[in-house]
């Protein structure tokens, strides 16, 4: 999604749109506030995803939380933000799974780490703070969680989980949710893999993340974004051998330049996701920053001629 709205060089106008042209601080860089200021792109965007085979969406609301938005004084708009980027993302799944129903396309709802970490002191020389609690991050991921819910996503989505915590409050506000609304969906969990230690930012190694998360009712668990597709594959293959869960990988196009921009091209990054699929080790298959359709395109056509990873009962040591 970043990806693509990049793509269309937007200016602070068009993030304010004519809803916020007034706002009273600065709104470019606030993607998710696209879904309300400029819904067609998004619209389009999804539906770029669609048109190359790609079976599930994630919605534009990875800085959907009061904790994130509060960057842009838009706290009181969060609700609305992800009802409606869920809205438009079940509209574009609906468009199409009605032109063939036998590839139904489905809709994730996109929970993204915040800019807060329950576990790490953001100040080196106190190293006991915390700049948020478990309880406001519980309240503030429930909150996005009921938007997403309201708007008609098929499953939710906790992605790039930097510290294991947030996502432990994450599973506890949307569980809490889950029982006071009587509604349910499927969860998905999406950790990253920080650097070649092979551990998360909050030190977490791949067991460790895995076991963290274990108590709640998962449909998948995987990893995405930090890596390209070769150097995440270890610890794809790794957490495939120690679930049964489904296992979920979307790694970067590749590494970053030295501008920060991705290089790698659709058929780099096919030949690299390939091995995944000769080993077996995906069920949920996908592109996180740099790619593109045509990224999707080339996995979407490569993984119809594979047998998604076989589920096995994981014997305890």
């Amino acid at each position: 999604m970043g990806t693509m709205i990049q793509r269309h060089k937007l200016t602070e106008d068009d993030f304010r749109g004519d809803r916020f042209k007034d706002w009273k601080v600065e709104l470019k860089g606030n993607n998710d506030m696209l879904s309300l200021t400029q819904p067609k792109i998004i619209q389009d965007i999804h539906e770029l995803y669609l048109e190359v085979g790609a079976d599930i969406l994630e919605t534009n609301t990875f800085s959907g939380t009061s904790i994130a938005q509060a960057d842009y004084a838009m706290e009181d708009f969060v609700y609305e933000l992800n009802y409606e980027s869920a809205k438009l993302a079940r509209a574009a799944a609906d468009t199409f799974t009605k032109k063939n129903p036998e590839k139904p396309r489905f809709v994730a709802g996109s929970i993204g780490p915040t800019n807060k970490t329950a576990s790490i002191s953001p100040d080196v020389s106190r190293p006991e703070y915390r700049a948020i609690t478990f309880d406001q991050l519980a309240e503030a991921f429930k909150e996005q969680a009921r938007g997403l819910l309201d708007g008609g996503v098929d499953a939710i989505l906790i992605e790039t989980i930097i510290d294991t915590l947030n996502a432990k409050a994450a599973l506890f506000g949307i569980m809490e949710l889950f029982e006071e609304t009587g509604k349910e969906v499927p969860l998905m969990i999406s950790g990253t893999i920080t650097d070649n230690s092979g551990r998360t930012l909050s030190g977490q190694t791949v067991e460790a993340f895995l076991i963290s998360l274990s108590h709640a009712p998962l449909m998948s668990i995987g990893f995405n974004c930090a890596f390209g597709a070769k150097q995440l594959k270890p610890y794809v293959d790794l957490l495939s051998r120690s679930t049964n869960l489904f296992v979920s990988a979307y790694p970067n196009a590749g590494l970053p330049n030295e501008f920060g921009d991705y290089d790698q091209g659709p058929d780099t990054m096919r030949k690299e996701v390939k091995t995944y699929l000769d080993d077996g080790l995906v069920n949920i298959l996908g592109g996180c920053c740099g790619t593109t359709p045509e990224h999707i395109k080339e996995m979407a056509d490569m993984a119809a001629n594979y047998k998604p990873r076989s589920v096995h009962k994981v014997e305890a040591a």
